[in-house]
């Protein structure tokens, strides 16, 4: 747990504007500093399960943030991942920037289909018309 002046001086570094306390950059950001605290208690203290199951907790919170963080502005994403050194939110552009990609091969085959689809259509249609001169 963090003390206040600890806290207190993440907020200060963190805040969006002059009475920010619970942006989602501020949240990451504490949640990035306890979790660094339990990591370090774990490292001492390797049997305490229940702090262990706090830290997973803080982590997959932590995670839940940067989505949502990511999804709502790109910007703030790159720059606090930049500040707090995340590993994290490296994998998380990875997995996005493939998840783009994928959606863009799937909307080019849709594309390709709907073309096709097409093509074949109009020349259904000319072979009735073709049909309908020769009779």
């Amino acid at each position: 747990m963090l003390d206040k002046k600890a806290k207190q001086k993440i907020i200060n570094k963190f805040k969006i504007h002059e009475t920010d306390t619970g942006s989602s950059q501020v949240q990451i950001a504490i949640l990035t500093e306890e979790i660094k605290q339990l990591t370090e208690h774990l490292k001492r203290h390797k049997h305490d399960h229940s702090s262990r199951r706090g830290l997973l907790k803080k982590v997959s919170e932590r995670r839940r943030l940067l989505k949502y963080l990511q999804k709502e502005d790109k910007t703030a994403f790159d720059e606090l991942a930049k500040a707090l050194k995340l590993r994290i939110a490296k994998k998380m552009i990875e997995d996005e920037e493939a998840r783009q990609k994928i959606e863009n091969e799937i909307l080019a085959k849709q594309e390709l289909k709907a073309e096709a689809a097409e093509e074949a259509e109009n020349e259904r249609a000319e072979d009735r018309k073709n049909k309908e001169d020769e009779e």
